[in-house]
This record gives structure tokens, sequence and C-alpha cells, in this order.
């Protein structure tokens, strides 16, 4: 009798993890990787956009970077760093950092991995301008 019930809440612990798992698969389905249905994150404007201002280029190759919520949210957090201009792409996974100075690599790994879906596995310096 003990093994018995032993057993059943064993099953009953199995479904409810179960169900949780299927309910937060089903949400992402229904409302992509980084919101839900409809939802679109607000892109910060860069009010500097003239490219001569810009001397220095590096490129980004972001993991986990796979639709436009994705590229928003990247292109945000690197734009609030002073003097930067980023240009995200989900489709193949890069990222164009334009800086008016030179960035440390480390700050600019440090500001995309923090978001804790994406990872930066290399960073490309494009040189100056």
């Amino acid at each position: 009798m003990e093994s018995v019930i032993g057993i059943v809440i064993v099953i009953a612990v199995i479904c409810t993890f179960a169900f949780f798992v299927i309910k937060d698969y089903m949400k992402k389905l229904q409302g992509g990787c980084c919101g839900s249905a409809g939802d679109v994150i607000r892109k910060n404007k860069v009010t500097d956009k003239n490219k001569s201002h810009y001397k220095f280029i590096s490129v980004l190759w972001v993991d986990g970077m796979i639709c436009q919520n994705c590229q928003t949210r990247i292109e945000n957090e690197l734009n609030s760093i002073d003097g930067i201009w980023a240009i995200a792409n989900a489709s193949d996974g890069k990222v164009i950092v334009r800086m008016k100075t030179p960035i440390n690599d480390d700050l600019l790994r440090k500001a995309v991995n923090n978001l804790d879906s994406y990872t930066v596995m290399k960073i490309e310096k494009q040189g100056t301008i």
C-alpha cells in the first residue's frame, strides 16, 4: 500500500511539472521569445546618426538573438552607452557597433551578456574609418 501511495505522489509531481513546462512553452509559441503576442519593445532613438562622428566600429557576434524584439533589446542596451550607435540583425546574429571613441570589448560584452538571454560569441574590430 505504501509503495502505491509513493508511486501516486511521484506521478502527481511529474504531471504538475509537465503542466507548467507545457504552459510556459505555449506562452512562448503565442508571444515569441521576448514578449507576449503583439507586444513590441520600443526602440530607443539614437540622436546622432551622422556616421562620420563614429570613427570606430566593432562587430559583435551574438548567440540567442532570434527575433525583432531581441534585436531591439540588444540595440537599446548598447545605445544606452554614451557614444555608441548599435544596429543589430537577428537573421545573421551580428551587431554593428559604431563608437565615437574606442570602447573596451569587455564593456560591450558585459552589456549584452547581462541581458541574460544572449551571449557575445566573438568581437571583431573593424578599425577606424
